[in-house]
């Protein structure tokens, strides 16, 4: 059975506004703009506004869909900063996108609201909820943070966490469907592992090679399957029943066709077991941030 394609939802991360144009030779706005379309008439039902700089927001806001077919999804600043800033640029990011209202607001980490500005925030954040501002209040997280004692302590309506057919660490010890079970709506993020499948193994960055092997054999087993890297990775996250939805990043209208074609095939027939790297060093985060 295919997935209903309202599960998928769009990063805006890759959108390159700050550029003059895309890799085509489009004004950035313009390939935005078809983007958008495109993800809109599939009936897409996520859109994820990544951290953009005010001029790239309001652009966005220009080029969105008036009204918005999405779910919309902010993401706050650092406690840190304190609750009266995070406020105010929750405020300002909404209006620069025209909008007056989001789906949902993240606070930026798990970390950062275990910190001593934690709860300040998320009181705010719960102040902006009951105030209409948003629907739903949650928090990006990784595999290391303790999703579920987070969950426990905080209460958070949406949890975005990394999950994917390589990374299925939080699938495989059972803590995604907790999150589910606790009401917590699951949004599954780094779905491609930042383009790792699409890699051939030699390729593949330094702290992974020890995995080469893995990914080598998971490609074998799409190839064997009659599928591609693409589908088989929407098709695991898309039929996973823990989520209710799944984020992709895409940096033109071409690519984002391509997702929405794949997507929208049923899944492959695969063996998702075989495919999981259980290395934990090469799936550390802070090991892709510094390769």
């Amino acid at each position: 059975m295919t997935p209903p394609i309202n599960k998928l939802g769009l990063g805006s991360g890759q959108f390159g506004l700050d550029q003059q144009a895309s890799a085509r030779g489009r004004p950035r706005d313009a390939e935005a703009r078809e983007i958008l379309a495109v993800a809109a008439r599939s009936g897409m039902g996520f859109l994820e506004v990544g951290r953009h700089s005010s001029s790239e927001e309001i652009t966005l806001g220009q080029v969105m869909p008036k009204p918005s077919p999405f779910k919309l999804t902010v993401t706050t600043v650092r406690p840190d900063r304190g609750p009266d800033l995070a406020e105010a640029e929750v405020r300002a990011q909404l209006a620069r996108l025209g909008v007056s209202q989001v789906d949902a607001i993240l606070a930026p980490s798990a970390t950062d609201l275990f910190s001593a500005h934690g709860p300040a925030l998320w009181t705010r954040l719960r102040a902006l909820k009951d105030e209409g501002l948003c629907k739903k209040i949650g928090v990006s997280v990784y595999a290391s943070d303790d999703p579920i004692g987070f969950a426990r302590r905080f209460k958070p309506d949406v949890v975005q966490a990394p999950a994917s057919l390589l990374d299925q660490r939080l699938l495989i010890d059972g803590t995604l469907a907790e999150l589910a079970g606790m009401g917590v709506e699951v949004h599954l993020r780094s779905i491609f592992l930042n383009g790792l499948l699409f890699l051939p193994p030699d390729r593949a960055p330094h702290h992974l090679q020890a995995a080469a092997s893995r990914i080598s054999r998971a490609r074998r087993l799409i190839a064997e399957g009659r599928s591609d890297p693409l589908q088989a990775a929407l098709g695991f996250a898309l039929s996973r029943p823990e989520a209710s939805a799944v984020l992709v990043g895409v940096a033109s209208a071409a690519e984002m066709s391509a997702v929405v074609a794949a997507a929208m095939s049923p899944p492959p027939d695969l063996d998702w077991d075989e495919m999981a790297i259980d290395d934990p060093d090469a799936l550390d985060p802070r090991a892709w941030a510094a390769a």
